[in-house]
């Protein structure tokens, strides 16, 4: 599995396939990924075999699964760059509304869950 699919699921209490899955089927369906730019828009720019691709649980994910997933369910999606938690960006759904938000690291070469105690 994809080490940000893992720290996506963690949060959202389903299995890292599923979440993988789910967000492929919100690629696939043409969404909105950002105010005014469907998902098509940014996929015809990347390999024409993206989304297959991206099923594949050895393919890492990146910045457009994040906001997938933020859209998808609702949340706001925090990235912490560096391990301080001082430099961040903030995914938010393209509605502008979040339920809550979750909170995972980028370690350079891998993502992980950020637990609060």
């Amino acid at each position: 599995m994809s080490c940000l699919f893992d720290s996506i699921s963690y949060f959202l209490k389903i299995n890292s396939y599923q979440t993988r899955q789910k967000v492929c089927d919100y690629l696939e369906s043409n969404n909105q990924i950002i105010d005014g730019l469907d998902t098509k828009v940014v996929l015809d720019m990347e390999d024409p075999n993206y989304i297959n691709k991206m099923r594949s649980t050895t393919t890492w994910g990146g910045g457009l699964e994040i906001k997938a997933a933020c859209n998808l369910w609702n949340i706001k999606i925090i990235v912490y760059i560096d391990r301080k938690h001082d430099k961040k960006i903030e995914f938010i759904p393209s509605n502008g509304n979040y339920l809550g938000a979750i909170e995972i690291e980028w370690q350079g070469n891998h993502y992980v869950p950020v637990i609060r105690n």
